[in-house]
Formats: C-alpha cells, structure tokens, sequence
C-alpha cells in the first residue's frame, strides 16, 4: 500500500494529454522514478537536518553539505520539469 507521499509524487509526475479542456490519456510514471525521487526528498530533509545541526554544534556553515543540497534540489527539479514537459 503506497504511503501518502507516493501518491502525491505519483500525481505530480503523471503525464495529461489534454484537448480542448478534457484530459484525453494519462501516463502514470514508473515506480522506480517514483521511488528515487521519494528517496531524494527523504535526502534533503537529511540533509537540511544536517545542516542546521552543524550551525547549532559548530557555529559555522558547511559548504560541502550546502553543495549536496544544491545538487539534490537541481535533480529533484530536473526529474519534476522534464517529466512534466
């Protein structure tokens, strides 16, 4: 039984081809891409825990944790906007 994100992330990258207003077809994407991009959510939130962790304990930021933030935001948003268009 798929958990609530999945479906929303399911619904986010199902392709509509619509006509005149009605949707004609749908094109569900694959569970893999469905659970790589899970997975890459679940990353980022690791990843910001991580580095607001650092500030608190260190008091200074860490750009090799901001690096991979930035990297995992751009695939995530890759995946959204080449999957949709």
């Amino acid at each position: 039984m798929p958990i609530p994100v999945h479906r929303w992330i399911r619904r986010a990258l199902t392709k509509r081809r619509v006509v005149k207003g009605t949707v004609e077809g749908e094109e569900p994407p694959s569970d893999t891409l469905v659970y790589g991009v899970t997975f890459g959510i679940a990353a980022l939130i690791a990843l910001t825990t991580l580095q607001v962790a650092h500030l608190i304990t260190l008091k200074r930021w860490s750009q090799e944790i901001f690096a991979a933030i930035t990297g995992l935001i751009g695939t995530i948003m890759g995946i959204f906007l080449g999957k949709r268009g």
